[in-house]
């Protein structure tokens, strides 16, 4: 079993935080964490509110996701999805499509 075998060899090392020669300062290992974190979901009520407030109307979430497939973004599945739809899909105007992608933009999705 693998969980049983002893290590072939060990390695110590000491770490000193703090400020001074030899140490490693906190705040770089801060700056590094923040890297690394992972970026906010943005979701379609987010998209919503942004296009509301900077334009002043409302887009159905139907906009959004037309917009997206157009511009071949990744989707995730609905888990309220139908095989076979019982209207067309509708195309947002000109202008809902073009707020609906400036705000992409602002939540760099694209």
């Amino acid at each position: 079993m693998l969980s049983h075998k002893k290590p072939d060899s060990v390695i110590n090392v000491k770490v000193e935080f703090g400020e001074g020669e030899g140490k490693v300062l906190l705040d770089n290992i801060a700056k590094r964490a923040e890297a690394y974190k992972p970026k906010e979901r943005v979701t379609y009520k987010m998209i919503k509110e942004y296009i509301e407030a900077k334009y002043g109307f409302k887009v159905h979430t139907a906009y959004i996701a037309e917009v997206k497939r157009e511009l071949g973004l990744p989707m995730y599945d609905a888990p309220n999805a139908v095989e076979e739809l019982k209207q067309p899909r509708k195309h947002p105007t000109a202008e809902k499509a073009e707020a609906i992608k400036d705000a992409l933009k602002h939540f760099e999705v694209i």
